[in-house]
């Protein structure tokens, strides 16, 4: 019992002596390396190790707490995780951010320097996932019971490599070299069917019952990585999951010596969670994306019951003790698996098993784009899930009905609500079951769920107004200003308190303090600085050296042409055109940085990134251009990237079209950290418009009713750039061939989408964006107005932190207390 008892002291010992014996354990025996044999990384993994170890036992001890008190929990459903490096953030989250930095001191190391070892893991594309990581950790800050469910993918989002210009794609082996956060839980791993077909057996009562025979199977073995809270003992669970084939190989065919085929089942199987987002452009890569699916939502569906049990025996009660939150449309198809569960596995009528299912879901929607509201066809449903198209039908004839009687002899509205799309090739519409299918439906800005009601869910509005509600996103403030911007969050704890790192809303007390110029002087300081980080890691990276002095203007998302990196980088060229004609009127140098990846499968979108990189090639190895004027492309962003970018900012690009973005998280990101907003209103771009004083922000260009009312007359951008002497003179330079000398017809394409198709009404917004950014020239210039304008970006950021938006769905949607 005493050496039990040490055992478990030695674990928890937070002190300088017990955080150092425990590295030098941990580099001794797990790692086997003493100081001499260590490495860079292995000294990594000795933190690492330590770290996690104080982690354990408030992780059982929470664990534990849910299950004695039979806690009603929370299952978040997410295709994306996108939580970058932990070793910070857990440092940071259980009070350990003094004395870790003071014992690595005294061993002669340096926390940066091992935190530059620790690899993303990526598995996100982008504020999908990034949102999904910032609301693990504000549930476990608030003491909510609660589980992420993902994926374990083998590789994550690509490294991107720019090659030439070019974007290059390479993998992600986040693996490599083992991951220090997780731990194999394969007691429960789970068994996923595909294929096969359905039969219908007479049971001994005379009922008749479905059941899937057949089928190709695939395990899904959990992974489970320790999510902890801010300084409050608790420790939720992000729980991932990975492929295993049933059968490691066919001894038969490995004897014969057909050696390929005696592992081919099990490559086929594992290929499930092998890579984040296969390139869907082809039938096997649909496929694949929807086995992915499938056996994620399959796996936590079991893993739910599994729990559910433990402590529960009545079915009716599982709304009670569990809610399920569809992080967007990827997760749908759980409606069906928990239907399939509750109905063949369990027992229950087609009708208790529908009640249940409905009152257990909430779904959240996070596009207003028509390509990402998945629809799966028939034909591949029918083959890859028979059973699920079964009980699809089943709840769409059941639907049907509804509406029939709501809306009697309403053809047309049947045929636009029905869960199969009649189209050329017969369809599910995901999106809508999980409308139908869900207690709750909401958006994820004020101005993205008024557009759901009243354009892309317009008649589920109609038919369900008690559904629908906001949830504008938020981000934490524990990540994107505590751990990546610790010399304002020091200067800011110092001067107000450290209770804005639990609630936001306080960080207005330093509202009063623009007026103070030694606070200012200090708060601009510290952003020189920062730019100055930023400036060493772009040359020590890209062997560009940049002015920290200039304008820091900054678009880092992913690529997407509705995101309009198109229209930042035609105003640059009008930058570098209004240089050579006449460079004293060009008063405030700018360092231009975009950053971002395109989906593999997206030619228009690499095809922007090597135009950036041209321009950027042209702009920056022009003399005249020298101290005013560059532009460059970073590499591979990602979150790590991130926290050495927003800090240094000085300008954030938020100019995605109005009425396409639903809600971005990069804005929030940028003014936490100081930076002003260019943008349109869209997204949470209008309540950030609305929180802050007009000469705050920096807003341009068509709002949504005037875009919508511009498409209708039919929109041709020819006269916007006749009209324009700027965006005439950018367009004869790129049609010139100023930009590809070497490779003439290499941006036709990109010529014919922006200046005769122009889907994104870049050239519409073009002359309004140029004129507000000569405004902000001007504002920059007069150096106190702009930090007391940055100063008050911060101040009213509390409306944007994770912790709010994850009470409101505590209150709202799961009701669910917070506690501490």
């Amino acid at each position: 019992m005493a050496e039990s008892s040490k055992w478990v002291d030695f674990h928890k010992d937070i002190s300088l002596e017990g955080i150092k014996r425990s590295f030098w354990n941990n580099r001794l025996y797990p790692l086997a390396k003493d100081e001499y044999a260590a490495t860079e990384h292995d000294n990594f993994l000795a933190l690492a190790i330590t770290v996690r170890d104080r982690i354990v036992e408030r992780w059982a001890k929470t664990q534990q707490r849910y299950h004695k008190n039979n806690l009603k929990r929370v299952y978040y459903l997410s295709m994306e995780f996108l939580i970058g490096r932990l070793l910070g953030n857990y440092i940071y989250n259980l009070g350990l951010e003094k004395v870790v930095p003071e014992a690595l001191s005294e061993m002669g190391m340096k926390l940066e320097d091992l935190r530059e070892q620790e690899v993303d893991t990526g598995l996100g594309n982008g504020g999908l996932g990034r949102l999904a990581a910032c609301f693990l950790d504000s549930m476990a800050t608030l003491g909510i019971p609660a589980h992420g469910y993902g994926i374990r993918y083998d590789y994550g989002i690509f490294q991107q490599k720019i090659v030439n210009g070019y974007q290059v794609e390479l993998p992600d082996e986040w693996l490599r070299l083992g991951c220090p956060w997780e731990f194999a839980r394969p007691e429960y791993t789970v068994k996923i069917h595909f294929y096969g077909r359905v039969d219908e057996v007479r049971e001994k009562d005379g009922t008749r019952k479905k059941i899937w025979i057949d089928t190709q199977d695939v395990l899904a073995v959990p992974y489970d990585i320790p999510i902890p809270g801010y300084k409050n003992d608790v420790i939720n669970t992000l729980r991932l999951w990975s492929a295993r084939s049933t059968e490691e190989f066919d001894l038969e065919y490995f004897n014969s010596g057909d050696y390929e085929q005696a592992v081919y089942r099990k490559i086929f199987s594992e290929n499930i969670s092998k890579v984040l987002y296969p390139n869907d452009s082809q039938v096997q890569g649909k496929e694949l994306r929807l086995k992915q699916e499938y056996f994620f939502t399959a796996a936590s569906i079991s893993d739910i019951f599994r729990r559910f049990k433990v402590e529960n025996a009545d079915f009716k009660k599982l709304p009670n003790q569990a809610v399920i939150q569809l992080n967007d449309t990827h997760p749908a198809l759980a409606i069906t698996e928990l239907m399939r569960v509750l109905i063949d596995d369990e027992g229950l009528d087609w009708e208790q098993a529908w009640g249940i299912t409905r009152k257990t879901f909430a779904y959240t929607n996070h596009t207003l784009m028509p390509e990402a509201l998945e629809c799966w066809t028939v034909d591949l449903l029918e083959r890859v899930l028979p059973r699920h198209l079964q009980i699809i039908y089943e709840i769409n004839d059941w639907f049907i009905k509804e509406i029939r009687r709501k809306f009697p002899n309403d053809d047309n509205r049947v045929a636009r609500m029905s869960l199969i799309g009649e189209g050329y090739t017969k369809h599910a519409r995901m999106a809508y079951l999980s409308v139908v299918g869900s207690f709750s439906v909401n958006g994820v800005s004020a101005l993205h769920s008024e557009l759901l009601k009243s354009r892309v869910f317009k008649d589920f509005y109609e038919f369900y107004p008690e559904k629908f509600n906001n949830k504008t996103n938020g981000i934490t403030q524990r990540r994107w200003l505590l751990k990546s911007n610790p010399e304002l969050s020091t200067l800011i704890t110092k001067t107000i308190g450290d209770e804005w790192t639990t609630n936001l809303a306080h960080i207005n007390k330093i509202l009063p303090l623009k007026d103070n110029a030694s606070f200012r002087n200090q708060w601009a300081a510290i952003k020189l600085n920062n730019k100055k980080a930023l400036s060493e890691y772009i040359l020590k990276n890209h062997n560009i050296k940049v002015d920290p002095t200039a304008l820091f203007d900054v678009q880092v998302k992913r690529m997407h042409e509705y995101k309009r990196q198109m229209l930042f980088t035609l105003y640059v060229i009008a930058q570098y055109v209004r240089i050579i004609e006449n460079p004293k009127s060009f008063s405030q140098p700018r360092v231009c940085i975009i950053g971002g990846k395109a989906a593999p499968g997206y030619a228009l979108a690499k095809l922007i990134i090597k135009f950036i990189n041209n321009v950027s090639e042209v702009i920056n190895n022009d003399k005249k251009t020298k101290n005013k004027l560059q532009l460059f492309f970073l590499e591979n962003y990602r979150v790590s990237l991130a926290e050495k970018i927003f800090p240094a900012s000085d300008l954030s690009e938020q100019i995605s079209t109005a009425g396409t973005e639903a809600s971005g998280t990069g804005n929030m990101k940028f003014m936490l950290n100081g930076a002003l907003t260019i943008g349109t209103l869209d997204g949470a771009n209008v309540e950030m418009a609305q929180l802050l004083n007009k000469d705050e922000i920096f807003i341009f260009g068509l709002k949504d009713q005037e875009v919508q009312e511009l498409r209708t007359k039919g929109y041709n951008p020819q006269p916007y750039i006749s009209q324009s002497q700027v965006l005439k003179k950018v367009y004869d330079l790129i049609t010139s061939g100023t930009f590809n000398k070497n490779a003439p017809g290499l941006f036709d394409q990109l010529i014919d989408n922006i200046f005769v198709k122009d889907p994104y009404l870049v050239c519409a917004d073009f002359d309004s964006y140029c004129q507000t950014q000569e405004a902000v020239s001007q504002e920059f210039q007069n150096k106190d107005a702009w930090v007391m304008k940055s100063i008050a970006n911060v101040a009213r950021t509390g409306h944007f932190s994770s912790d709010r938006t994850i009470r409101q769905y505590a209150q709202e949607i799961w009701n669910i207390p917070c506690c501490k």
